[in-house]
């Protein structure tokens, strides 16, 4: 893990919660003055702990009413089978979230899908791939809690690493 104080710490918890503020903003937020604030920006983003910024749609407003799970067996655990199918599967505009996992199966994989019909045939296309052998899949009800980013915030929010 790379070295961060707890000024870093505080540009990274308040980023994850608003990505837009300006950095004159941030650095009032966190207690330093705007040029090293942007200095230190900078150089989270450059090591990595920073990704990147944006924006959080509403899939459901946008026509991607369903969110649905694919939990996905594969017939070998060669890395280059792995290797393809999570290339293939990354080509795919509804998956969302490829996960490679460890019981009861290779993959957890998050899909999004436009209707009924559009999920079956998505199954259908995960189900014929090569090297699959099980696919099941599990759709939303409803989503209660969403998080993104990690907890940051000390206090009765979370705790720090």
């Amino acid at each position: 893990m790379t070295e961060l104080d707890a000024v870093d710490l505080r540009i990274v918890a308040e980023l994850q919660d608003d990505g837009r503020m300006t950095n004159v903003e941030l650095a009032r937020r966190v207690g330093i003055s705007a040029p090293p604030c942007l200095r230190r920006v900078r150089r989270l983003e450059e090591l990595g702990v920073i990704r990147g910024y944006h924006a959080e749609p509403d899939a459901g407003m946008l026509g991607w009413p369903i969110t649905f799970f694919a939990l996905i067996g594969l017939d070998s655990q060669k890395e280059a089978i792995l290797s393809a199918f999570e290339q293939e599967l990354a080509q795919w505009p509804e998956v969302r979230e490829c996960h490679m996992i460890r019981g009861g199966g290779d993959f957890l994989v998050r899909l999004i899908a436009r209707d009924a019909a559009h999920e079956n045939q998505l199954t259908r296309r995960l189900t014929e791939g090569p090297h699959v052998i099980r696919v099941q899949t599990l759709q939303t009800i409803r989503t209660s809690l969403e998080r993104t980013g990690v907890p940051l915030v000390v206090g009765s929010e979370g705790s720090r690493p």
